[in-house]
């Protein structure tokens, strides 16, 4: 059994928020350097912008994106770890805190319906999973809501098959259009229930930019979906273009015999996702 103090994951999640806020990752800035090298006009033109604004977030540490997110922190606890110190999430949030005051983030947590805001970015979106070992793998992942307001659940039945699915994950890059600040990542939730479809797409997230699924079936789907969406042609902020998306990932679980869930979870080009094991 090994102990760590939540205080110990209290600045991990301090150090990440901070690192994502200002950095796009390594797999993100080389997709969208491939896509500028395959455009023209002005969807070449803002692949520059963003590339450029990137390289000045970073050297100046300040925030690649005026929409610093709502903090999404997935932690892989490993069962042979005893957590000692205040509860995870006053940690997770503790964490949070300092790192979007430190680092001047916005803050854009508030109350759904009085709209006040909490004024710290708090309370972080938690999710806990139970895995084997004596690790603490921790995912700080940013989302911004820009994005996020154009993804979309779907409860297909099973005859729609896989090309229902190819047929959701499409018509929701296209009724989205240039609103989420395309090229997008597209992470993609299959199977489970209604709620933890909608975690498989955001943990899809997490994953590098053009990394494909173990299972050849969901690779499949992943890279036809990317030749789809890629075919709209709504381009680099909706100026037209070769490359809407630079990706979609897919996550699958097992679901009922009456139903196919469908979760799809769009991300703006400001692909921000830091990790580190404790």
């Amino acid at each position: 059994m090994r102990t760590i103090g939540t205080a110990t994951i209290a600045d991990c999640v301090y150090r990440l928020a901070r690192r994502a806020g200002t950095q796009l990752t390594r797999a993100c800035k080389d997709a969208l350097l491939r896509a500028a090298s395959c455009e023209e006009g002005a969807a070449k033109f803002a692949l520059g912008a963003v590339l450029k604004n990137q390289e000045i977030a970073a050297r100046e540490q300040m925030p690649v994106c005026q929409d610093t997110g709502m903090a999404v922190v997935l932690i892989e606890l490993g069962q042979d770890v005893r957590l000692t110190g205040m509860p995870l999430a006053e940690a997770v949030n503790d964490g949070v805190r300092r790192a979007y005051r430190d680092g001047l983030f916005r803050k854009s947590i508030c109350d759904p319906l009085t709209r006040v805001n909490t004024a710290d970015n708090t309370p972080a979106h938690l999710h806990t999973e139970l895995v084997s070992g004596d690790r603490v793998r921790v995912t700080f992942l940013p989302k911004g809501f820009g994005s996020e307001n154009m993804s979309r659940l779907c409860m297909l039945t099973p005859a729609q098959g896989t090309e229902g699915i190819l047929q959701t994950i499409t018509d929701t890059v296209r009724l989205a259009g240039s609103r989420p600040c395309p090229p997008v990542y597209v992470g993609v939730g299959i199977g489970g229930c209604f709620d933890s479809c909608a975690f498989l797409a955001k943990k899809a997230l997490t994953r590098d930019v053009g990394s494909r699924n173990a299972r050849e079936d969901v690779a499949a789907i992943e890279e036809e979906a990317l030749r789809r969406i890629n075919a709209l042609g709504i381009g680099a902020q909706g100026f037209g273009g070769k490359v809407t998306a630079l990706g979609v990932s897919c996550e699958i679980a097992p679901t009922h015999i009456a139903g196919l869930p469908v979760a799809v979870n769009i991300q703006c080009h400001c692909i921000r996702c830091e990790k580190e094991e404790l």
